[in-house]
């Protein structure tokens, strides 16, 4: 049988192409048909001479990933053969071509998707960028990543991170504690996100100081924002109305991005949602981008796309039909 081994500066460095499980081996060998031996810093392919060939240029793609900074998880490496499988190598290749990588205190950050990569294109291009799309594919986590870049750059003088507060309705006001414990749980995400990327007293300095803001999106009306990377979260759970004050508050060199996800919205039924209209109404505005996330760009556990769809096939089983 035809075979192939490669070499690696170390055993470690090869562990890392296959995220040091070897179970992850015997996917790469079930997508590819190939069989992998592996020992010390040297892989081995066997199979036939096409097999081999793509085996290689896979392995080839996961070390361009590393190489970028990509620590390689499971779900990481799964969606990869996935991709590559179904003969998408061409989306790899441009995936890791040409690399976009944000830098933070505490680490680097690059897309994993060619959506993510799109996505942070469009963000350094536009002032206004809209990110859409499911739980899960880092619409929130890259626009709070490319918030914290622009200031540690001094590209923006403040960030400011909102969302809107429709989970706790009326009921806001019953809930103990003062207004920050009221409304921290719902801001709890952003405050995770931006720990991942400062250390903890770098964010308490930075808050205390005004330079990052994290409030609830009814503190914005009035304001004009100015010199600063402005973020609204969960914008799905806006009226029309909401959303047209938060994107008039845009100032001078400033920067917005909305995310949110249109098949999670909270509002009362007999309200609409300003991020399903506001697509409609600045449609081909030059320097606003609408960006649309799809299961193929959720970078969770890979579980979460198997549910996303599961719910998608629940609520549309005439277009499961159409599709199967």
């Amino acid at each position: 049988m035809p075979s192939k081994t490669l070499y690696f500066p170390s055993h470690r460095h090869l562990q890392a192409l296959y995220a040091n499980r070897d179970e992850n081996l015997a996917l790469i060998e079930h997508a590819l048909s190939v069989k992998l031996v592996t020992r010390d810093e040297w892989l081995k392919i066997e199979g036939s001479a096409d097999a081999i060939s793509r085996t290689e240029t896979l392995i080839d793609h996961l070390d361009e990933a590393r190489s970028q900074g990509v620590n390689l998880r499971t779900s990481d490496l799964v969606r990869i053969i996935e991709t590559f499988a179904h003969g998408n190598a061409d989306d790899l290749k441009a995936l890791f071509g040409e690399p976009v990588i944000i830098s933070t205190r505490r680490k680097s950050i690059v897309p994993k998707t060619l959506g993510q990569k799109f996505y942070l294109q469009s963000i350094h291009k536009n002032p206004v960028v809209f990110g859409v799309g499911p739980a899960g594919t880092g619409k929130t986590y890259l626009a709070v990543a490319a918030a914290i870049e622009a200031l540690l750059k001094n590209q923006v003088e403040r960030v400011i991170l909102t969302r809107p507060a429709v989970e706790a309705g009326e009921a806001l006001g019953f809930l103990p504690g003062d207004l920050r414990e009221k409304i921290l749980p719902y801001l709890r995400p952003l405050y995770d996100a931006m720990h991942d990327m400062l250390d903890p007293e770098d964010v308490a300095r930075l808050t205390e100081k005004g330079v990052i803001e994290i409030a609830p999106l009814a503190y914005m009306r009035g304001r004009t924002l100015s010199h600063a990377f402005i973020i609204l979260d969960e914008a799905q759970n806006t009226t029309p109305e909401q959303m047209m004050m938060f994107l008039t508050r845009l100032g001078e060199d400033s920067r917005m991005i909305v995310t949110g996800d249109i098949t999670q919205i909270d509002l009362p039924r007999s309200k609409q949602s300003g991020l399903v209209e506001v697509s409609r109404i600045l449609a081909n505005i030059p320097g606003i981008d609408f960006h649309y996330f799809n299961g193929g760009d959720v970078v969770r556990h890979p579980l979460v796309l198997k549910i996303i769809e599961a719910y998608e096939r629940y609520k549309n089983p005439m277009r499961s039909d159409e599709t199967n």
